[in-house]
């Protein structure tokens, strides 16, 4: 059995009339994320950890945000398909272990929720997902609340 690591890591803007999905869930937030797709910086950070273990490049490079395809689509699709790529070299995902980096919304209450639809997508125990929510105290674009970061760390088998 071969076992790989991959980290990822992804940024996006927040933005007036937007929505905020964060995790593969939609947020009540005053501002969204700025991006191609629906900005899931959470779901980015893992398929980008994801494809870095399997060697297979970025997610820009296999979803493209200059793609007509890819305009407003659901990150939960891009994390599916990712899933499917890594298989096709003979990888399963392991586990996860993210942090999102926001000053507001505060994210606590939502974590649970975020894990089962993330397990969910990706085929395995939600006690295999484990997302933790920081803040930056007030310092960056994150703590100035311009934008929203996440971190992402996997684990691959095959």
């Amino acid at each position: 059995m071969k076992i790989r690591v991959g980290f990822g890591f992804d940024v996006h803007a927040l933005v007036e009339g937007r929505a905020l999905w964060l995790g593969g869930i939609k947020l009540e937030h005053e501002k969204g994320l700025l991006g191609h797709s629906d900005a899931d910086v959470l779901i980015h950070a893992i398929c980008d950890a994801l494809l870095g273990a399997a060697n297979m490049r970025d997610i820009g490079f296999h979803f493209p945000d200059n793609a007509g395809e890819f305009k407003n689509i659901d990150s939960k699709i891009l994390l599916e398909r990712t899933v499917r790529l890594i298989a096709q070299k003979g990888y399963t995902v392991g586990n996860v272990d993210a942090t999102i980096c926001a000053e507001r919304p505060k994210l606590k209450a939502r974590i649970s929720e975020m894990q089962e639809v993330l397990a969910k997508v990706m085929g395995i125990d939600m006690d295999d997902v484990s997302i933790k929510a920081t803040t930056t105290e007030k310092l960056g674009f994150t703590g100035r609340e311009e934008g929203i970061s996440a971190y992402a760390t996997v684990l691959i088998s095959g």
